[in-house]
């Protein structure tokens, strides 16, 4: 506690600063372990999240705009480049910022667009 009885955020005494990811245009934001993905992310929180592959970085049904805090993402892998360029073109994925949730590892703060996401449980876990 600080002075005054105010609480101490315990993350900020430790230094283990958890991400947060914001999903758009569903409006949450949810915490992922440092270094999840952005689907495991979503997953962990209950989230159905479109998926086509399952998770494996081949298909392009999880991707997502990413709209602030991409230098807070892994950098884009040599496969993830690769299924993204060979389905919409490597000049469309730079310029709008897309990544594959399945694949994009978040180690701060992201805000990120995809259409699809909710709540697992109203979705039945099907694919779109």
């Amino acid at each position: 506690m600080r002075p005054g009885g105010a609480q101490v955020d315990a993350r900020l005494i430790v230094g283990d600063l958890v991400p947060n990811i914001k999903i758009l245009p569903l409006d949450r934001v949810i915490e992922a372990a440092d270094g999840s993905t952005i689907m495991e992310a979503a997953h962990e929180h209950g989230l159905y999240w479109p998926t086509t592959c399952g998770g494996e970085g081949i298909c392009t049904s999880c991707a997502c705009t990413i709209d602030e805090g991409e230098a807070n993402l892994e950098p884009l892998g040599r496969g993830e480049l690769k299924t993204l360029a060979e389905e919409l073109g490597e000049a469309t994925v730079r310029t709008r910022c897309l990544r594959l949730a399945c694949q994009a590892r978040a180690h701060g703060d992201v805000t990120v667009t995809k259409r699809g996401v909710r709540p697992a449980e109203a979705s039945l876990l099907t694919p779109e």
